[in-house]
């Protein structure tokens, strides 16, 4: 089974495994119960978005976390990862930008910006 740190290692590396860019980590746990991390990356299309969430859920299966769910996978404009101790939101550019999760949940502890651009 793997800790929290392994765990939100291997989603970044799902994460970018799939060409995700601007990946943001947030420790949430003193502003929330629900969950420890929430990590937020942008996708160049929906197509992208999908594929990103799919390699999450199945890179994280693969190493025995627990999957709780997934939301917006249809769309793909905002395709949500619950895997307990750490949420995935993978977004296209404008629904990242008009949602604005980082301000919503204030200051981060953690931060982690992909060196990969959308024309990468």
């Amino acid at each position: 089974m793997l800790d929290l740190e392994e765990m939100k290692l291997a989603v970044i590396d799902a994460l970018e495994d799939i060409k995700a860019f601007d990946i943001t980590v947030m420790d949430v746990r003193k502003l929330t119960e629900m969950t420890s991390y929430m990590i937020v990356a942008s996708a160049n299309s929906t197509r992208q978005a999908k594929a990103i969430a799919d390699n999450v859920r199945e890179k994280l299966k693969a190493k025995g976390a627990e999957l709780r769910g997934t939301e917006g996978d249809k769309e793909g404009e905002w395709v949500l990862v619950d895997l307990g101790d750490i949420v995935v939101h993978i977004m296209i550019p404008s629904a990242r930008a008009y949602y604005n999760l980082e301000q919503l949940w204030g200051e981060t502890e953690i931060r982690r910006s992909s060196s990969k651009s959308a024309a990468a």
